[in-house]
């Protein structure tokens, strides 16, 4: 089997945004923004207000953003890449709505996350419960600041 590589992140900020991009590039994989039906505005990020669109959002499992747009030829591709923020400690619920959206039966997920501060929490343990168990789950890993891409990319053994 032909390896195809797609590369799917979610960025408010332009921090996962980069990240995936660095990984398209070194996998020669297909980049994919995951895009918000309503995009975020700066005050739906503040999770400092209890009242503001992500604190919402990431108070309630069900939650389930719409996405605005869809992957042409999903089938085609044997490697997921799936990047996103940190939110409260797991993915934000966009994130969710992405992985219920495709059929990934014998594909391989490889999360990946960026953060301000945080760890990756219950990320593996909340998204992997939302695939098939045919889906071959990678460990979500952190990718902050100077990370090894290299080293990253050699260790998955795509």
């Amino acid at each position: 089997m032909d390896k195809k590589i797609l590369v799917a992140y979610f960025s408010c900020t332009g921090t996962t945004k980069k990240v995936a991009s660095d990984i398209a590039k070194a996998t020669n994989g297909t980049l994919f923004e995951i895009k918000p039906e309503i995009p975020y505005t700066y005050a739906d990020l503040n999770w400092m207000d209890k009242k503001s669109r992500s604190t919402i959002e990431m108070k309630d499992p069900a939650s389930r953003p719409a996405i605005a747009n869809k992957i042409e030829n999903f089938a085609d591709y044997n490697y997921i890449f799936i990047g996103f923020p940190i939110w409260w400690y797991v993915a934000p619920t966009i994130i969710n709505t992405f992985i219920e959206s495709y059929n990934f039966a014998g594909k391989t997920i490889i999360p990946f996350c960026t953060s301000g501060g945080s760890g990756v929490g219950k990320t593996d343990e909340i998204l992997h419960s939302l695939c098939d168990d045919s889906v071959n789950w990678r460990p979500c890993k952190l990718l902050n600041g100077n990370y090894d891409l290299d080293s990253y990319i050699s260790d998955l053994n795509l």
